[in-house]
């Protein structure tokens, strides 16, 4: 069987598994499409109010919303760094996950941005950005490299892509709709497995590589600097951009572990999404736990032995039980040694205590986050007086928690509209490495 004929049948194998007709995911496909629709109500609720409707006041002006913002952008280093690491690194072992990874990076990437609309309270105004923005500005910054690192991230998914898409365009056994292949035919341009085109297009997938990564670094660095450059307590600290870079890609590290359980559980994908590969990201989560551990006790540690009245305050509020002290130590303490116990220890390490790991280190990073913006907005230098309590201290409402739980439906439904357009695992990059293992065994190379 050649190449182009093995990809065929494996590409009908891994299609027949998510494309077949399953009440399961029709139920979460609703259920996920009801949770967005109620906070598309509460976003109308909001523009048609204001402000008011949020918790967001004079004290904290930023909330939920920007914690979104923060986590969404990194999560999306999973596909960043760790697919553009392993392609440069030529790790063959990445192929089979590679497309979550780069799926999970383009979707976060759009998800992401619309909580600063949101929080923005005057969506109208947000073109001024790009036409009155002051260049001094770190916002305007991140919006540049926000909008270049989305370009790239689209455009290293489809060459990646490209393979597959004639795949799909050139196969006969699969029921297709004329419309869907059509699209195929349109994505895979002139693509036809010709030697020169498969050069061309590995050459620009490692040109992509080597971009991508820089681009992530510097995008989440320029939202630290965000936070970095003001003089605010808890947050005026030359670390925060490492810092910030590291826990974004240990959030989008565990992310990709807990969507390769979903699918390799729900598609039943055991042959290609193995053990190898739990344990082989699990280590990488393993790493940077300890990294992300590291950097919060320095951190911490250089705040409380410099005295300062201002930052003293924010770090008796994280130690402190009656303010955030028991979301600071599980966000401290068991979102980084829980991955590093599951990961570390043989004995305990398997498919399901990594992705349990993972989903501690999530909810955790969620939590960290939050914990940076809102304890030090409630702390300011020039604190108001005889302000109302509810003025200077944050409590969600209703409102940007429906709003949160749309942007998590939003990233669960854009995975199920996407796996109706393209293979999830790349089905071309599978057969060629298992065509090249076969001539080596017979001793054609």
């Amino acid at each position: 069987m050649n190449p182009q004929e093995l990809a065929q049948k494996k590409l009908v194998e891994i299609i027949s598994h998510y494309d077949k007709p399953s009440g399961l995911r029709n139920v979460l496909f609703g259920f996920f499409f009801l949770v967005l629709l109620f906070a598309v109500y509460a976003f109308v609720t909001q523009m048609v109010k204001g402000q008011i409707v949020t918790g967001m006041r004079d004290y904290v002006v930023w909330g939920i919303y920007d914690v979104n913002f923060i986590f969404f952008i990194g999560i999306s280093y999973a596909g960043a760094m760790i697919s553009g690491i392993l392609h440069l690194l030529h790790v063959e072992w990445r192929k089979p996950i590679i497309r979550i990874a780069e799926m999970i990076t383009v979707i976060s990437v759009f998800i992401g941005p619309v909580y600063v609309l949101i929080s923005m309270g005057r969506i109208d105004r947000f073109f001024n950005i790009f036409t009155h923005g002051r260049i001094q500005s770190p916002i305007v910054w991140d919006v540049l490299a926000i909008v270049t690192y989305l370009a790239c991230s689209i455009l290293f998914l489809y060459l990646a892509l490209i393979r597959d898409y004639a795949l799909l365009r050139d196969n006969s056994e699969l029921k297709i709709s004329k419309w869907r292949r059509f699209v195929y035919t349109k994505l895979a341009a002139t693509y036809i497995n010709h030697p020169k085109q498969k050069k061309l297009l590995g050459r620009s997938l490692t040109i992509m590589s080597a971009l991508i990564i820089p681009l992530a670094i510097l995008v989440h660095s320029v939202l630290a600097w965000i936070f970095g450059m003001t003089i605010r307590p808890g947050w005026h600290s030359t670390i925060f951009a490492p810092y910030f870079v590291v826990a974004a890609v240990f959030s989008g590290t565990a992310v990709l572990i807990i969507a390769m359980w979903i699918f390799r559980k729900y598609y039943h994908l055991e042959e290609y999404i193995t053990e190898k590969h739990f344990k082989y990201i699990g280590t990488i989560l393993l790493v940077l736990a300890g990294l992300y551990g590291y950097f919060t006790f320095a951190e911490y540690l250089t705040v409380w032995y410099g005295s300062e009245t201002w930052e003293l305050e924010v770090i008796y509020k994280l130690f402190d039980f009656n303010s955030y002290g028991f979301w600071f130590y599980l966000a401290a303490f068991i979102g980084v040694l829980a991955p590093i116990i599951f990961t570390g220890f043989p004995f305990l390490r398997n498919i399901n205590t990594i992705t349990i790991g993972s989903v501690i280190a999530v909810v955790c990073m969620w939590i960290k986050r939050y914990l940076i913006v809102i304890p030090t907005l409630e702390t300011p230098l020039l604190p108001l007086q005889d302000t109302r309590p509810e003025y200077a201290h944050y409590t969600a409402t209703w409102v940007e928690w429906a709003l949160t739980a749309g942007g998590m439906a939003t990233f669960c439904l854009f995975f199920m509209i996407f796996l109706k357009f393209m293979p999830i695992i790349p089905v071309a990059d599978i057969t060629e490495v298992s065509d090249a293992k076969k001539e080596i065994i017979s001793g054609k190379l």
